[in-house]
């Protein structure tokens, strides 16, 4: 087997139509083995990375070379070599990759070097970086590696959290594997997440109940108080409501900001959707329904003589029954748990989060979204989408 030289050749410019093509076509004319290209075009600028294999000794080495000058001072591009170390070649497995997502109505350069220091404190090194976001630099996403495979994705996420709150952003760690781009199940709670209010407080109004019901709800959600009991409790309190009243809530709920979008986007990818609440089916059922869902679980009210009785029929939705519920569905769709992602507020909501392949705290307190891991707060609901590498062009397709 002959040996090779391995050459990176970088070229830069105004971007115009065929500079790719020209450029490949002189490599392929001389049998050149091209290893690796990368390029990209930003505001109409052009950077083109090719990293080519010729044999040690070859003449015909200095022609290629010679001809990618001329062909690229004829394109008006400026055009490096450099030797390329033939153990760097093939050596990404050596590498443990992480995808670093930020959020934010306004990234300023500031978070982009305080992002960028911590990730060399931990000795990752950034390979790429890329805006998904159109006009503002709302978002972005790094790709960094590691020889470290000893680093965890939450380990990242605690040195990076102290800047949420510095900047006004969010930052999500994950792993860069196949799996991230290839999520097929998103379930996600109803009350504070899919819409904007929580439905047993808003019926508690209507019988004049409602600081009693958010009181117990809003220890319920910080885990203060045992889920089940705590749904019995709130329940009884909304003995003698009519039944029509649920209907006439139903018809006041305001969604979540860029929840429509999320569903949308996630349907025409065909992504399988499942809301998995604590809250009750006469309105996750509608909500299935108005938004396409695929699945619908919850807690069903006992109505007697068109009036709610304060019982809850059948087995309650815990926090336990949500994680078995992405469990199974997971397993209906023939599915890994690394393919799915979970999305809530409370902490009813934790163990499904700890069961998916990527599990959100959405607008969540800070025990849960510490517990999570990941978190979204000062965006929609829709940008979530960019955690799965989905730029806000795509959303728009």
């Amino acid at each position: 087997m002959k040996e090779k030289e391995y050459i990176l050749v970088s070229i830069y410019g105004k971007d115009k139509p065929g500079i790719t093509a020209s450029i490949t076509k002189i490599l392929a004319e001389h049998s050149v083995d091209l290893i690796n290209i990368d390029q990209a075009a930003v505001h109409g600028r052009l950077t083109l990375y090719l990293l080519i294999g010729i044999e040690k000794h070859n003449l015909n080495s200095e022609t290629v070379l010679k001809e990618l000058l001329f062909k690229a001072k004829q394109l008006g591009l400026d055009l490096d070599f450099a030797a390329f170390d033939s153990d760097k070649v093939f050596d990404n497995q050596k590498y443990k990759y992480f995808a670093i997502t930020c959020l934010g109505e306004n990234v300023n350069s500031g978070a982009v070097a305080a992002i960028s220091e911590i990730l060399a404190s931990k000795n990752l090194n950034i390979e790429n970086i890329k805006k998904l976001a159109h006009k503002n630099l709302n978002c972005f996403e790094i790709i960094a590696k590691t020889e470290q495979f000893d680093i965890k994705s939450k380990e990242l996420t605690k040195s990076l959290m102290p800047l949420n709150a510095q900047y006004n952003i969010d930052i999500a760690v994950q792993k860069e594997t196949i799996y991230r781009k290839s999520k097929r199940l998103v379930v996600m709670d109803m009350d504070s997440t899919l819409i904007q209010v929580e439905v047993i407080d808003e019926l508690a109004k209507l019988l004049n109940v409602g600081e009693k019901v958010s009181q117990i709800t809003e220890k319920a959600m910080n885990g203060e108080i045992d889920f089940t009991e705590s749904l019995r409790q709130r329940v009884a309190l909304l003995k003698g409501l009519p039944e029509e009243k649920l209907t006439e809530v139903y018809n006041n709920i305001p969604f979540t900001k860029g929840a429509k979008r999320l569903i949308k986007v996630l349907k025409k990818l065909g992504y399988k959707t499942a809301v998995l609440s604590g809250g009750f089916d006469f309105f996750t059922s509608r909500l299935k329904e108005e938004l396409g869902l695929d699945y619908a679980y919850s807690n069903r009210l006992e109505i007697k003589d068109g009036k709610l009785t304060g019982n809850v029929i059948g087995e309650i939705v815990t926090g336990k029954r949500k994680a078995e519920l992405l469990i199974s569905i997971a397993e209906e769709l023939g599915i890994s748990l690394d393919q799915t992602i979970a999305i809530g507020d409370g902490a009813n909501d934790l163990k499904m989060i700890s069961k998916a392949g990527l599990g959100i705290a959405f607008n969540a307190k800070p025990k849960v979204r510490e517990e999570a891991g990941t978190f979204v707060s000062s965006n929609g609901l829709d940008s979530i989408l960019y955690l799965l590498g989905i730029s806000e062009h795509d959303m728009e397709l």
